[in-house]
């Protein structure tokens, strides 16, 4: 009985060469978890996502509107390799709404061959363009590719709801129309497709905008013209930090 107590009493102490290994818990940062996210989705950069309005000129067929997107698209590619763009135009017989997806310095070469055409031409077709809204680092995309979409407004759209409406109001209809448009073309277009076509008046009249509140935001001084963001773009950002003021002032002997 005494040899059985002590096999139990020195079985509660084993020695220390014979302890196993802790295990080790990976341990990690908040820069690994985002790198292993961007890696998760494919991602080689940052996409942005922005929204645009602008009128067109009398009589501008578009055909050219369309064709004049698309060089910008292919010229940029060039250059910025891998960096797509997606996203869509939406033609109305006045004015544009365009959602663009993709990185920031493609956004700013699209924004600078607005403006080289802009100051080439007098009378340039693209007239009063606005950049209403910018989401910074979307975690996914709502278009796989950039379509075309001639809106044919339909009567019941004749109405200038403007006149009845504040800017908020407008926005928030614009902002809520716009992303729930988005979501749907995600549902529904499918990758390789020639896209959603020229019947979105007629399948979704209820989340196309009426062409007035495009043109109410392209004359609304508020939001920025391509000429002020590209400013801001290039404009360095100085932060003077709170423990860097300090009062009285240093003084030097």
């Amino acid at each position: 009985m005494s040899g059985l107590v002590h096999c139990q009493k020195s079985s509660k102490k084993p020695c220390p060469s014979e302890c196993p290994l802790l295990p080790q818990v990976p341990r990690g940062n908040y820069l690994h978890l985002l790198e292993e996210k961007q890696r998760l989705h494919l991602k080689k950069f940052l996409i942005h996502r922005m929204f645009v309005v602008a009128e067109i000129a009398a009589n501008t067929e578009k055909k050219v509107v369309s064709d004049y997107f698309e060089q910008i698209f292919q010229l940029i590619s060039k250059r910025r390799l891998g960096e797509l763009v997606t996203g869509i135009l939406l033609l109305y017989p006045s004015s544009i709404l365009h959602i663009l997806e993709t990185s920031s310095g493609t956004f700013y070469r699209i924004l600078l061959e607005y403006l080289k055409h802009k100051k080439k031409e007098d009378n340039f077709f693209i007239q009063r363009m606005k950049i209403i809204v910018v989401s910074h680092n979307i975690p996914t995309r709502f278009f796989m590719q950039w379509h075309i979409s001639v809106i044919n407004a339909p009567v019941m759209y004749l109405d200038d709801v403007t006149q009845s409406q504040s800017l908020e109001e407008v926005m928030t209809e614009f902002l809520t129309q716009t992303h729930k448009l988005a979501l749907y073309l995600f549902k529904t277009v499918k990758v390789g497709t020639k896209g959603p076509g020229d019947n979105l008046h007629q399948l979704i009249p209820e989340l196309i905008l009426p062409e007035q509140i495009i043109k109410y935001l392209c004359k609304y001084e508020e939001f920025m013209d391509p000429e002020t963001f590209i400013n801001m773009y290039n404009k360095p950002t100085h932060v003077t930090l709170d423990s860097e003021v300090v009062w009285p002032a240093p003084s030097r002997f």
